[in-house]
């Protein structure tokens, strides 16, 4: 699902407009990467939490190449699914 489809369905389940959804979807995302920027959390009770994890520096190889490089710490936004969403998609579709 791209983000026309999701906003389509968003009005749909909502019935607010594409507009609307739009808007809220956009406003909804900016807020999340500028707190996950700031090394804070979003988490939304059922959904997930959205959160920045520090990586450490490390050894890799080149995959090309086979050389050994290295590859400094960083920092990488990380999701986590909550209880509810995991229960979700984890639900048997058999009877």
């Amino acid at each position: 699902m791209n983000k026309q489809q999701l906003v389509a369905a968003a009005a749909k389940e909502s019935g607010l407009t594409k507009k609307a959804v739009e808007t809220a979807l956009k406003a909804l995302t900016e807020a999340t990467i500028k707190e996950v920027a700031k090394k804070g959390k979003v988490q939304l009770i059922g959904f997930g939490t959205f959160e920045a994890r520090a990586r450490k520096a490390r050894t890799g190889k080149n995959p090309q190449t086979g050389a050994t490089i290295k590859i400094a710490a960083s920092t990488a936004p990380a999701f986590k699914a909550g209880k509810a969403f995991k229960e979700a998609v984890n639900k048997k579709k058999h009877k």
